[in-house]
């Protein structure tokens, strides 16, 4: 068999301990795409930041690429730093597809152009972190005005009238007014500001799976869901494109069948096929990079304003990110009492996440502050620093890092002994422990501890071999993280995630099915 088939979606990858089943009976009004987006970033950045050997090749499949222009789009909330935040979503036409592909595919023949795949994908700044939002399908959210017009393949959307007190469902925006109404509508809702969408079609995600060999998933359940055809036994399973395309959008036969529900299991989808792109070594080879970029361009609409050189920068600063840093997770939601079938978003924990978001920055610590916790100046600081990992000069580094700092360093020099794993502050007594934490504050894998034969008023840092410099810090000299916590905090995971785990095996739960 050719590496596409009939229905365009290549060779079928191989299950264990058995191959997923290609039945289906009744069809779907929804495909549910919503890994389209994330594979839509993840690749497109990785073509432009691996390789060029074939430029003129890849200069001609990223010309193929649907361009729109975002217009219309209103009074724009602010942008609070130089992070990235790309709207990525998965568009279910069907227009493109023959009968064939449509039955086999399990996706109907739907005339609506609706985005059931709705994520915000936010890069921090320095490129140290990504966190992947999604959005509800069942969203509601008031309905803005937007103009018609028309998209690359053809297609037109007679645009939205929008007025006070009208409110729509969200994966119905994209269907009526294109991608800048949907870009629009997440700005206004979540006041985070937009700088790119993409977005892709259903062979495109079907293809690039196929190119990549297929990922690997773990069923803590056995599925036989008769709506999007996947059948499944319980264990680990390497499945292909279409498999995955079933998976992806299966959600009344499993669990509680809530759409919610299905939203949490395809974050656990996308940690998975973070692995399996770094399995495929397609990152590595020019004609692997092609075949994929081929694929997924078909497909594939941007903004005008995503340049190729743009994701140069952006794939270039992505480059070894480590999958702990990236982070999934839902928007905050709830029941909306008007229709309960329907959500809206949860207040006040929406507000915080989007805050976070916006302005890079972790969440507010909701408890207490302990005694002794309070921080001070760092110019009333009087710090001695000691070598204690036998770096050649590490003390000296640190010394003239925390002057720069303001803070008052008195001298420096080797620590009574190495081998120093992670660093220690040490502090004569109780007075000085505001002192003690400000210092803390700019440091990584430190520990605190108190030790009474230190000279009154001044304290100690002891580097360890764990020490790599103090953390970054803004224009205003307060220390900076990238945005982090979110995903635990709401239920998320991150890119380590494992399907099977006991996060992903409560996903499958619900009235009718056991967690094996």
């Amino acid at each position: 068999m050719s590496r596409h088939d009939e229905y365009g979606t290549g060779r079928q990858a191989g299950s264990r301990p058995r191959a997923a089943s290609r039945r289906g009976r009744r069809q779907s009004r929804s495909a549910g795409m919503r890994v389209l987006a994330w594979l839509a970033v993840v690749v497109t950045f990785a073509l432009v930041g691996g390789t060029l050997a074939a430029y003129a090749k890849y200069r001609s499949v990223w010309d193929s690429i649907g361009r729109v222009a975002l217009s219309g789009l209103g009074h724009r909330p602010p942008k609070y730093t130089n992070a990235v935040n790309i709207l990525v979503f998965g568009y279910d036409q069907r227009s493109g597809l023959t009968r064939h592909q449509q039955v086999l595919l399990h996706v109907g023949h739907v005339a609506e152009n609706s985005s059931d795949t709705i994520m915000l994908v936010h890069l921090s700044p320095g490129r140290r972190a990504v966190t992947v939002l999604s959005l509800p399908r069942d969203l509601m959210v008031p309905a803005y005005r937007c103009a018609a017009g028309r998209l690359p393949d053809g297609t037109s959307f007679g645009g939205q009238s929008g007025g006070p007190g009208q409110v729509v469902q969200i994966n119905a925006i994209y269907n009526a007014g294109g991608p800048s109404c949907l870009v629009k509508t997440v700005e206004q809702q979540t006041g985070i500001r937009i700088d790119h969408f993409i977005g892709l079609g259903l062979l495109g995600f079907v293809r690039a799976i196929d190119d990549i060999g297929g990922i690997e998933v773990c069923m803590p359940t056995a599925v036989n869901d008769s709506v999007s055809g996947l059948v499944l036994s319980q264990g680990w399973h390497h499945i292909d494109g279409v498999t995955a395309l079933k998976f992806w959008r299966t959600r009344e036969n499993l669990g509680t069948g809530s759409d919610l529900q299905r939203i949490q299991r395809d974050q656990f989808l996308m940690a998975s096929l973070l692995h399996g792109i770094e399995r495929s070594g397609v990152l590595g080879s020019p004609a692997k990079m092609l075949t994929m970029v081929s694929d997924l361009a078909r497909s594939m609409i941007t903004d005008t304003g995503l340049t190729q050189s743009a994701l140069v920068s952006i794939a270039a600063s992505l480059k070894g990110l480590p999958f702990g840093h990236m982070q999934f997770l839902t928007a905050p939601n709830t029941v909306d009492p008007a229709q309960p079938a329907q959500v809206i978003f949860a207040q006040p924990q929406a507000r915080k996440v989007f805050a976070a978001i916006a302005h890079d920055r972790t969440l507010p610590k909701t408890t207490p502050k302990r005694p002794g916790t309070l921080l001070t100046a760092p110019a009333k600081v009087r710090v001695r620093v000691l070598n204690g990992s036998g770096v050649t000069g590490q003390a000296a580094k640190a010394a003239g890092s925390l002057t720069s700092r303001g803070f008052a360093v008195v001298s420096q020099g080797n620590a009574p002994s190495y081998g120093h794993k992670g660093s220690v502050i040490e502090y004569p007594a109780a007075a000085s422990l505001p002192a003690a934490n400000t210092l803390k504050a700019q440091l990584s894998h430190v520990t605190v501890k108190l030790n009474p034969k230190l000279a009154r008023g001044t304290i100690e840092l002891i580097t360890g071999s764990s020490y790599a410099g103090l953390k970054t810090t803004t224009k205003s000299g307060k220390t900076r993280r990238a945005v982090s916590g979110l995903s635990s905090t709401y239920g998320g995971i991150t890119g380590k995630a494992r399907m099977c785990s006991t996060a992903g095996k409560a996903t499958f739960t619900g009235p009718g099915t056991v967690n094996g």
